[in-house]
């Protein structure tokens, strides 16, 4: 797992949202993540350390690379 994640990126985590989606692109990053389901549009915020473990893989380094 990377330590540093960029904006634009889409990961997967371990749980689904309640639309039924996986998937989430990172709009935010800092203290806490900024969160944006490709499923429903919800935002979420997501601190720091709870993001990093629900992390289960990077889907695409969104157009920024690495």
């Amino acid at each position: 797992m990377p330590e540093h994640y960029g904006l634009g990126w889409v990961v997967k985590l371990k749980k689904k949202h309640p639309c039924g989606e996986d998937r989430w692109e990172i709009t935010r990053t800092g203290i806490d993540f900024g969160l944006k389901c490709l499923g429903c549009g919800r935002r979420v915020m997501v601190p720091r350390r709870k993001f990093e473990r629900s992390v289960r893989e990077i889907i695409s380094k969104g157009a920024n690379g690495a």
